[in-house]
């Protein structure tokens, strides 16, 4: 009898999984938009010439209508004793370093998302919310996020926050090199109130072009290095400086494309979405032999 029933539940759950296998005509694949245009844009980063007046981060905030003090409390340096990191309530951040020259002003490091050319965000989201658009930005749509996390582990330079005060919505924050404002044809909002121009927005092949003729015409100036030029295959944002990056916080990476996680893998993951009634039957399934495995051997004896 028990035998009898246990393969009348057997025929009964592989219908009950061909019927749910039927349910999807095609497979259900995570497909990230990750387009690398030779148009792309990008910044150049300046940091001879930034002062460390933060008045990007009060923009920045401003233009993502993260709350933000009067832009004169931006003024007060004791920010600079320590190193930050940019976080869901600050997506850009300015860092302070003592300059290696004698009698020179410190040296002062605007930081935020760096629009990898590969991005490691893109490649370890596992349902596609994050993209890398075709004017350079690599941009995170939350209602596609599930909450993993993975990008935060992915990313080499550390730079995906997460909202963890926030129990039902929490976002993912980060730089989205303003594409709001430049979908509009304005320019990134830190670029756009920078006093001194240590921030120049336009297109990345110009900005690499003219960031080299800079280097060439003042060496004892410029450490012959773009910072960003090719660490993990590109950044839309690049960086000059008098040193070594290294000395200003800069990860040391190397020239290839650093996905955190393999992107076959991690979107082979849900390359075939199984619909949540076959995962139930399987579930019942197991409980309904259990309990008459148990009610079997109960009448045995056993």
């Amino acid at each position: 009898m028990g035998s009898q029933s246990r393969r009348d539940f057997l025929k009964t759950a592989a219908l009950l999984g061909t019927a749910a296998a039927g349910l999807t005509s095609k497979p259900a694949k995570a497909t990230p938009k990750n387009v690398l245009s030779e148009d792309r844009m990008g910044v150049i980063v300046d940091t001879t010439v930034c002062i460390g007046c933060r008045k990007c981060e009060w923009a920045c905030k401003t233009a993502h209508n993260i709350a933000t003090p009067a832009i004169e409390s931006y003024d007060d340096r004791n920010v600079f004793k320590e190193i930050r990191r940019p976080t869901d309530k600050a997506l850009t951040i300015v860092n302070e370093f003592p300059n290696p020259v004698p009698g020179q002003f410190p040296i002062d490091v605007k930081f935020q998302c760096m629009h990898c050319d590969h991005p490691a965000c893109v490649s370890a989201c596992i349902v596609g919310a994050f993209s890398k658009q075709e004017c350079g930005a690599v941009i995170w749509d939350t209602n596609k996020c599930i909450g993993c996390r993975y990008c935060m582990v992915a990313c080499p330079f550390q730079v995906p926050a997460f909202e963890f005060e926030k129990a039902l919505k929490p976002d993912i924050k980060k730089c989205d090199f303003c594409i709001d404002r430049t979908s509009e044809g304005k320019i990134p909002a830190c670029t756009d109130i920078c006093p001194v121009e240590a921030i120049t927005y336009g297109r990345r092949d110009d900005l690499i072009k003219v960031a080299h003729q800079k280097i060439k015409n003042y060496p004892d100036r410029y450490n012959d290095r773009i910072y960003g030029e090719y660490e993990v295959g590109g950044t839309s944002w690049l960086y000059l400086a008098n040193q070594e990056f290294e000395n200003l916080d800069f990860p040391k990476l190397g020239k290839d494309p650093a996905p955190g996680v393999s992107e076959t893998i991690q979107h082979g993951i849900f390359a075939y979405f199984v619909p949540p009634i076959a995962l139930y039957a399987l579930l019942g399934g197991v409980m309904w032999i259990n309990k008459n495995r148990k009610h079997t051997d109960n009448e045995t004896g056993i």
